[in-house]
């Protein structure tokens, strides 16, 4: 394993070297190390964000083309013609400009983020041959840099050291019992996340996907696998980054970018035209029911002074 991932993180060392400079700088700001990782979290969901907003919009068409692709399903049952269904279904995404994959987009992209986040933890506990703390990729001169010596390696919060996994030796079941709710609370956000997205096509109407309500289930138990193996810290950063997600997602539900029906007619009143009024413009064709309301007005106050009288 070591052979494989060993280039690999040759390669990052320029990357992870700039994130263990942007941790140390936020630890310079407040000494506290939840708040660097969550600070470091902000930055990077920054530049994640446009990628956030287009997975929850291809979501959401994706939704809104399901009774369409039920019906090509239908028209194109049995093996025999699996070939010409997925060339249909091509066709149908090309035309309505959907990307059948565009809702996986950010778990993907947080993948190699994970990579870097755990490597850079890792190298924050450190040890050097004589079994003393030499934390590595932050700036020696940085106050993570001596806090993290004098701790001999230990990243403490709040009683925690997050460079500890789930099921790292620990004192005592007390001491472990925080790492569990770390990661219950990731994996319950996340299925919050995936439902928030449920819920609005719900509201909406839109029937959900098959394959997207099977990814919802199946994901966040994979992540669970994940963050029972991998350092608190970088559990953290997948709360806080989910966390930024479930607002984005908010905010485009809440302004609308995301509405399914915007600019497809959904919402539009049909208008019935008045039979013989073809060829004429707006104003003419309004005219006919403009005049048999100015003429029963007419009889109705004729009426009325008839009475007078």
């Amino acid at each position: 394993m070591n052979s494989i991932t060993h280039p690999i993180g040759q390669i990052f060392q320029p990357i992870f070297h700039l994130f263990g400079v942007i941790l140390a700088f936020f630890y310079g700001v407040v000494p506290n190390y939840a708040f660097a990782i969550i600070m470091l979290t902000i930055v990077i969901m920054g530049v994640l964000t446009p990628f956030t907003v287009k997975s929850t919009k291809s979501m959401v068409a994706m939704s809104k083309l399901q009774p369409e692709i039920k019906k090509l399903q239908q028209k194109y049952k049995g093996t025999e013609n699996r070939q010409v269904l997925n060339e249909e279904l091509m066709k149908l995404y090309k035309e309505e400009g959907v990307n059948p994959v565009g809702g996986c987009l950010p778990v993907m992209l947080q993948a190699p983020f994970l990579f870097i986040l755990y490597s850079v933890i890792k190298g924050l506990s450190a040890v050097n041959a004589h079994g003393l703390a030499a934390p590595r990729y932050i700036p020696t001169s940085s106050k993570m840099y001596g806090n993290l010596v004098a701790a001999h390696g230990q990243i403490k919060v709040f009683g925690m050291d997050l460079s500890l996994k789930t099921f790292s030796h620990h004192s005592s079941i007390y001491t472990q019992l925080p790492f569990f709710v770390l990661v219950l609370i990731a994996v319950g956000l996340q299925y919050f996340q995936m439902a928030q997205v449920n819920n609005r096509n719900k509201k909406t109407g839109q029937p959900i996907p098959a394959q997207q309500q099977t990814m919802q289930r199946i994901l966040p138990l994979v992540f669970f696998y994940f963050y029972v193996i991998i350092p608190a810290a970088v559990v953290l950063y997948m709360i806080a980054s989910t966390i930024i997600r479930i607002i984005t997602q908010y905010a485009l539900f809440a302004t609308g970018v995301s509405n399914p029906h915007k600019h497809t007619g959904g919402t539009k009143e049909v208008e019935r035209e008045v039979p013989g009024s073809e060829g004429k413009n707006d104003s003419e064709k309004s005219k006919p029911s403009t005049l048999k309301s100015n003429a029963a007005q007419n009889r109705a106050n004729g009426k009325r002074k008839r009475k007078d009288r």
